[in-house]
């Protein structure tokens, strides 16, 4: 590979997915919903090593919040071991959410650090966008690729289908010399009236701005450096603190950076920042399918309706009934939902929230998040499911007293050695074998086997087998909250 050809998928894994609630949380956002077989990220990341490869690279670079590392691990690494090759991941954990600007600031240094005097193309793609087809993406992102090697900073347009207004647009100029489909963009517009949508269809002049993007590195570190230098000068500082350690499950490197320096960079968009501002902007359009997944209508959308328009999404084991009703969607989980002459409804069902909505007001779900939010309700933040990087557990009930999981661990992961002051526990096998530490005490609890901890004993949970080990935890005591913990040593580093 030379050094011309380079190319760095840098996966941008933001954004809160409020308009998806309840399925969409804090600790569960949407890149890691599942929309068909996989999961946003897992998609986004099959696409992005498929453009890699065909650049002879083979790096892949995720963007996000520290508290998503081990889960984009899981999503992500079994993709790539897919695809063949010697594809790597690596990590850049923001402390806090800055925007888009500082995220891609961030990784532009990342990639002049790794590769010095190569000046890569980063292509840079949001986590949670639904494309297809695959091969018409990579085709089109070669177009885009090109441009960035002879200096553009390009985005990815979108050929609009109808006139929409929640989407910004990009007009297109003079077409790009050298670069079959690549066009100067005239200039970027918010989200405009239908009116003016209806207009920009009809000229044949617009696209939808998708969010995406391929540029040099230091194309783009030079851009922010002459529109934006506040974002430049204090992404040199956070970079300056950056913390390398070595991922042996993400086969890349994982990068920390100080907190108190991260807190001062600008909350400031790419598109603010940079696009709008620079004179060197190009825009590629494309033909291919494709949807943010930006709230419950759009996933409807890629659900087949029966006769009566209504649309079904099944996650569980449950059934619907559905009698006399029209354009009404239904998220399934685990439970039986009936509808009886009802129409232009949403109905997401969850284990612990459900959401009924008129369709028309799908933009408005990021209301009942506000509410909750001003309640200071967990249900913002937390799933019954909690995902952790030796697995998951799942509240099966939470009552005065007690509280019932499920805790499923996978092959040779470890639990931290720990102890609670106010609860003790009562562990059941359901299926694998379980290594305990209880005091000074270890030992091997099998299928319909159990074991007690009592209060204040140090204790450990290990999965030595090859499956994963399920387990049902019984916790009774007079406070049963997460942070009654103390950890004494973890593999995670958590303690």
């Amino acid at each position: 590979m030379t050094a011309m050809n380079r190319v760095i998928p840098v996966i941008l894994c933001g954004g809160a997915g409020t308009r998806l609630w309840p399925l969409s949380r804090k600790n569960f956002p949407k890149p890691f919903l599942k929309v068909g077989a996989e999961s946003l990220i897992a998609q986004t990341v099959r696409r992005a090593a498929a453009v890699a490869q065909t650049a002879d690279s083979n790096d892949v670079l995720l963007v996000s919040n520290e508290s998503y590392q081990f889960l984009l691990q899981d999503e992500c690494m079994p993709v790539l071991q897919s695809e063949g090759g010697n594809m790597a991941l690596h990590q850049l954990l923001e402390p806090q959410g800055r925007n888009t600007a500082p995220a891609i600031a961030l990784a532009a240094q990342w990639a002049q650090a790794r590769y010095p005097g190569e000046n890569p193309v980063l292509l840079v793609l949001p986590a949670d966008h639904l494309i297809n087809p695959v091969a018409e993406f990579v085709r089109v992102a070669q177009q885009a690729v090109a441009a960035a090697r002879k200096g553009w900073l390009t985005c990815f347009g979108i050929t609009p289908s109808t006139p929409e207004t929640g989407f910004g647009y990009i007009q297109q100029g003079a077409p790009v010399d050298e670069i079959n489909g690549a066009f100067a963009v005239q200039r970027f517009v918010e989200k405009p009236k239908l009116e003016l949508a209806m207009e920009y269809l009809a000229s044949g002049q617009y696209v939808w701005n998708g969010g995406m993007f391929a540029l040099r590195s230091s194309d783009l570190l030079q851009a922010i450096e002459n529109n934006e230098p506040s974002v430049a000068t204090q992404a040199n500082a956070v970079w300056a603190s950056a913390k390398e350690s070595k991922s042996a499950k993400a086969s890349g490197s994982v990068f920390t950076f100080n907190k108190d320096e991260f807190a001062k960079l600008p909350d400031i968009s790419i598109d603010y920042a940079v696009m709008e501002k620079a004179s060197n902007v190009a825009v590629v359009a494309a033909s291919f399918q494709w949807s943010d997944i930006g709230s419950w209508a759009a996933l409807a959308e890629q659900c087949t309706p029966d006769t009566q328009g209504n649309t079904v999404q099944q996650e569980g084991a449950g059934q619907l009934i559905s009698i006399d009703s029209n354009n009404t969607h239904v998220r399934l989980g685990n439970r039986a939902v009936a509808t009886l002459g009802v129409e232009n409804l949403l109905i997401v069902d969850t284990p612990d929230a459900l959401l009924v909505a008129d369709k028309s007001r799908h933009q408005d779900v990021k209301k009942v998040v506000e509410t909750l939010k001003a309640q200071g309700s967990e249900l913002v933040n937390v799933h019954p499911t909690v995902h952790r990087p030796w697995g998951t557990y799942t509240v099966l009930e939470d009552s005065a007293g007690y509280k019932i999981k499920r805790i499923e661990v996978k092959p040779g992961a470890s639990l931290s050695l720990q102890m609670h002051h106010h609860r003790s526990e009562h562990w059941i096998v359901v299926s694998g074998t379980a290594e305990v530490t209880n005091g000074e005490n270890v030992f091997l609890v099998r299928k319909n086997e159990s074991t007690y901890i009592p209060a204040g004993n140090k204790h450990r949970l290990v999965n030595p087998g090859v499956l994963n080990l399920v387990m049902i935890e019984v916790q009774s005591g007079d406070y049963l909250e997460e942070d009654d913990i103390v950890r004494f040593d973890d593999v995670y580093g958590r303690t």
